[in-house]
């Protein structure tokens, strides 16, 4: 195998090609990642964990199989020996998950939750555990337990939230594979500002411990290929059935990423109904894209908005009742560890009736329901990602207001409420030089749908720039 790409950024599928040909060794990528890591890591902080003597070991372990002839695969797949991240809040035996805040106790975890143990027993060589931000409930790397996160495209910048840092080991060369979570877009949002795919699959695709409502764990990756890799490995059952929303197994070939384009019925949805006002630069690249699809043969047809500012407003008020219950159990001295903008934002919630809770929960069922009544009539839907371009990395939120803390989220969150897959992808750059995203949602069930959209749009739109690799000269 030649390649001109420096090791630490090589593609999954490139380094298992690599390793079955004798041409690489996971010692020497791993070695090539962790200077990577050294090398940028004083500049984004990424890693809330970096592990580089765990991670040595592995690839040992790894390369001694691949000489053997013995990978650890499965049905043609491999993993072993790639370099991988983990967010923060995935269990991995014997470290403690804060959740992105210094409230938390630092209790080691006593195994792996779901996704982690997939990557492990597939032989990934886990790098550590990558940053999310206060209770993981802002689109940002800012936290009270973890260095500030950066963009890699702009350090001024913001990479987006939860999976912050997942996002910007992404951009930076930390390895190929990075897993994060999404719950209204925590997947989504770094992924494509920091100029990766996200996947967030069907709820239960993936098992996850402890389920939540919406909350789903998806791969982040620099192409679609290594996405649906990941997924391959991620959507294996857990033995110990630990997420009681869980998918039957499906016989799915996730490396099966060719579509044929015509005739397939897309929604343009531009304008989402409540929350920031659109910025006409978010727009204009998803118009593009609908272009390309259209000259492939696809059907593309408007879609009104289907959210309300009520709605929105209601799912927010959902949520600041879980956070201000979340800060009740906390102990004075705990409370006092919390960023003051999370105190400032939950404190709206403190005070709601159980009348209100209950409005604000029929929201989200409603959010669902007008989600998938409104999608029905489309193969696939294509939107913004988001209504906003980038915003300075100190910011906890888009608007910068805890009050409106919510008001970005009003294109990625409907999906999931109603548990469709979603992916997102690049499609461009803001003022600021830091990547647009482009959403492409399915039928709920329908990952490789997502994924497949997401390969033909990942091949017409050709070359993006470079990945923003070096700092620092």
């Amino acid at each position: 195998m030649t390649t001109t790409t420096a090791l630490f950024g090589l593609t999954a599928t490139e380094l298992v090609a690599g390793y079955r040909a004798g041409t690489l060794s996971p010692v020497e990528v791993t070695e090539a990642v962790i200077a990577q890591v050294e090398h940028c890591e004083p500049h984004i902080h990424a890693f809330y964990i970096f592990d580089p003597e765990g991670a040595r070991e592995m690839a040992r372990a790894s390369e001694a199989r691949w000489r053997a002839g013995t990978p650890i695969e499965k049905d043609g797949i491999s993993i072993d020996g790639v370099p991988a991240t983990i967010k923060e809040n995935i269990a991995t035996v014997g470290t403690p998950s804060p959740i992105g805040t210094a409230a938390t106790p630092l209790i080691p975890a006593a195994k792996d939750a779901p996704p982690a143990a997939r990557m492990r027993e597939a032989g990934a060589v886990i790098l550590g555990k990558t940053t999310m931000p206060e209770f993981g409930a802002m689109s940002s790397g800012l936290s009270s337990i973890h260095e500030l996160t950066r963009n890699p495209w702009n350090l001024a910048m913001n990479p987006g939230g939860s999976s912050a840092g997942a996002g910007a080991g992404g951009a930076a060369g930390y390895g190929p594979l990075h897993i994060g979570t999404d719950i209204g877009g925590s997947v989504r949002f770094p992924a494509a500002w920091c100029g990766l795919m996200g996947l967030k699959p069907s709820l239960g695709r993936i098992n996850i411990d402890p389920p939540y409502m919406g909350r789903c764990a998806g791969p982040m990756t620099r192409t679609v290929e290594d996405a649906a890799l990941m997924m391959a490995v991620l959507s294996r059952p857990d033995p110990e059935e630990r997420d009681y929303r869980n998918l039957p197994q499906a016989e799915i070939d996730w490396m099966d990423l060719g579509m044929d384009l015509k005739g397939v019925k897309i929604g343009l949805q531009l304008y989402p109904g409540c929350g920031m006002e659109v910025n006409p630069e978010v727009v204009a690249p998803v118009e593009a894209a609908a272009k390309l699809f259209e000259a492939a043969g696809a059907v593309i047809e408007p879609l009104d908005p289907w959210m309300t500012p009520e709605l929105l407003k209601g799912l927010d008020n959902f949520w600041l009742a879980r956070a201000a219950q979340d800060l009740a159990k906390l102990s004075e001295a705990q409370r006092a560890k919390v960023l003051p903008l999370f105190l400032e934002y939950a404190s709206h919630g403190a005070s709601f009736t159980g009348a209100e809770v209950f409005d604000a929960y029929s929201a989200t069922v409603e959010i669902r329901r007008r989600t998938v009544e409104a999608t029905k009539p489309f193969d696939f839907v294509l939107a913004p990602l988001s209504p906003h371009i980038s915003f300075p990395a100190e910011w906890g939120y888009p608007t910068n207001d805890p009050a409106r803390a919510m008001d970005h989220i009003s294109y990625s969150v409907p999906f999931n409420m109603s548990e469709q897959p979603v992916s997102s992808l690049p499609c461009g750059y803001d003022s600021n030089g830091v990547p647009l995203g482009l959403q492409i949602a399915a039928h709920r069930f329908d990952d490789m749908g997502a994924l497949r959209m997401a390969k033909a749009y990942e091949e017409m739109r050709g070359a993006l720039r470079p990945f923003p690799m070096k700092f620092g000269g």
